[in-house]
């Protein structure tokens, strides 16, 4: 039976929630032998207990620690090694003259790295010289490992445009989320939620412009997250007058739950790629309002002018207000719902990654 290790360096993080679901998958499909290498993982835990194997590699210089993670897996003898994280694929790379098959999920770039530079729009500021050698030694490990995976095709059009890694060596596959029954909202959206790291490029200042102007006085906001821009934003609530509507609930591990409970998520973030928390409330029946950035247009089935580009909050707001005044917001929710059964459920990642594995293992790709 094909071996598949799963190498991660983080124990949270859409990484590691994607490597556990996968991972979970292939297992109880029993169409492969399953092992993950690293950090106990956070949330769901239990789901790779039974084929978990501790491996500890804390900064990107720790080369004994890497050492000792290659080691650890080679004992076990893959077919397939999948790194799953930035530093999993440096970690990888070591391993890709050993005869095994290297494949590196590439989830997201830099912070630092703004959309237009990522879109390549001409005259776009770069990103500094620190993120610009990251972004090189990501271009050589992709270079590196036999195949690159891309959850939002838009990375894959930045791959091969900014750091000319070339098509054969990429493939794309949906990251996936837990799918369970939906629950589109039954009248009109008035429980707005949003979930993500409060840092300024999730755009939560936006979002609290926006709906100064367009919330209605039975409309609630809840903010699920937290990091160091949530001292600012509860500040800018006060003073919008928005106190009584708006609440902050910090980190929460039971987003799926929380999502159920909410008519609408809102992601007005300036750089994504695939989030997770979109194909979570897409599968919930949500009504999704995102900007333009990244893979979430096509996440969401529709034309990217339709949604807000980042950092504009009057188009922001005018989405915002058309979201509130939808007489049937259920209907839009059911379709995320099915769309997401079709693309973001684990049997169907696994049943693609299985596929790439073994198109990689019988010598057809690089």
């Amino acid at each position: 039976m094909t071996r598949i290790a799963y190498l991660l360096t983080q124990d949270s993080g859409g990484p590691v929630d994607v490597t556990v679901r996968l991972a979970g998958a292939l297992a109880e499909s029993g169409a492969a032998e399953v092992r993950v290498f690293g950090p106990r993982p956070r949330r769901g835990a239990g789901l790779v207990d039974p084929f978990f194997e501790e491996t500890l590699v804390t900064r990107k210089g720790d080369m004994a620690a890497a050492r000792q993670a290659r080691a650890a897996i080679r004992a076990w003898r893959p077919d397939v090694v999948h790194a799953q994280d930035r530093r999993a694929g440096l970690v990888s790379a070591g391993l890709a003259t050993t005869g095994t098959k290297i494949v590196h999920t590439y989830h997201g770039v830099p912070d630092d790295v703004a959309e237009p530079w990522f879109r390549n729009v001409r005259g776009a500021t770069p990103p500094p010289a620190y993120t610009r050698a990251v972004l090189a030694a990501d271009a050589a490990v992709a270079r590196v490992v036999h195949r690159t995976v891309v959850p939002a095709r838009e990375m894959g059009r930045f791959l091969r445009e900014r750091l000319y890694v070339p098509p054969h060596r990429m493939t794309h596959i949906d990251n996936c989320v837990d799918v369970g029954i939906a629950n589109p909202p039954t009248g009109p959206v008035r429980k707005l939620v949003f979930v993500g790291l409060l840092v300024e490029r999730k755009g939560l200042l936006d979002l609290l412009d926006a709906l100064e102007t367009t919330m209605p006085r039975d409309a609630t906001l809840t903010v699920v997250g937290d990091g160091p821009l949530r001292t600012q934003a509860e500040g800018r609530v006060t003073r919008r007058g928005l106190g009584d509507r708006v609440r902050f609930l910090g980190f929460r591990s039971d987003v799926p739950e929380l999502l159920l409970k909410h008519d609408a998520l809102v992601l007005p973030s300036t750089m994504e790629q695939q989030p997770l928390v979109v194909a979570e409330a897409m599968a919930a029946g949500k009504p999704v309002v995102a900007t333009d950035t990244g893979g979430v247009a096509d996440m969401l089935g529709v034309p990217g002018e339709e949604c807000p580009r980042p950092g504009d909050v009057e188009a922001l707001a005018a989405r915002l207000r058309a979201l509130f005044a939808d007489p049937d917001p259920a209907s839009t929710g059911a379709l995320l719902a099915m769309r997401a059964r079709e693309r973001f459920t684990a049997e169907v990642c696994a049943r693609r990654h299985l596929d790439l594995y073994g198109e990689l293992i019988a010598g057809s790709a690089c």
